[in-house]
């Protein structure tokens, strides 16, 4: 969970250091954090194993959930707009993932539903608070934490950033909130074409 706290800031700090040498406007990570390897649950009901089905593309890992009543909306929605302003070509090399940090409620129904709100070929993913859980520290994010009434209408505390994994299968950049649509517009072929120092083993 600090390690996870450690990104977070370093995401925020970083980002004025991205905008200022007018290259990605998200934070740079040094060193990039690994792609996790992890097995949940897609919303076709079937298994999704996400280092191998995600091989060979941009990755953008998000957790949140589908009640969450700003950031999540927002990350998706300026996401969604993006892909659909890129370049040709350039939204076939990305996919997006959000795992959701409240399986409770959100089912792999009501996850597929939401997330049609902002583009179709976003893929979702569930599994049990337990497994979710391993999969966040896994990828080195702080742990979702409910908030508010133990039943009904609570709320979730969850990283509101993205981790985006280039064709290396390392995170060399994380976007916070904040990011708008036009960032990720500058940004998503940057990261299709960049070549790093830095390769996954």
């Amino acid at each position: 969970m600090k390690l996870g706290f450690f990104f977070f800031l370093l995401a925020f700090t970083s980002v004025a250091l991205g905008q200022q040498n007018n290259n990605y406007r998200g934070g740079l990570v040094s060193p990039p954090l690994p792609k996790p390897g992890f097995v949940l649950t897609d919303t076709s009901g079937a298994p999704f194993d996400f280092k191998q089905k995600t091989g060979g593309y941009v990755t953008l890992l998000f957790f949140g959930y589908t009640n969450c009543p700003d950031q999540c909306p927002m990350h998706m929605a300026n996401l969604g707009a993006a892909l659909k302003k890129v370049p040709a070509g350039i939204a076939d090399q990305v996919k997006l993932v959000f795992v959701t940090t409240d399986p409770a409620r959100d089912s792999p129904t009501v996850v597929r539903r939401w997330l049609d709100l902002f583009d179709r070929h976003f893929i979702g993913l569930t599994g049990t608070e337990r497994v979710i859980g391993e999969v966040e520290r896994a990828a080195g994010v702080p742990m979702a934490t409910k908030t508010g009434p133990a039943t009904g209408n609570y709320g979730v505390s969850h990283a509101n950033f993205v981790l985006a994994y280039s064709k290396d299968n390392l995170a060399h950049v994380i976007y916070p909130g904040g990011v708008s649509k036009d960032d990720w517009v500058h940004d998503l072929p940057l990261l299709i074409k960049e070549t790093w120092t830095h390769r996954a083993e």
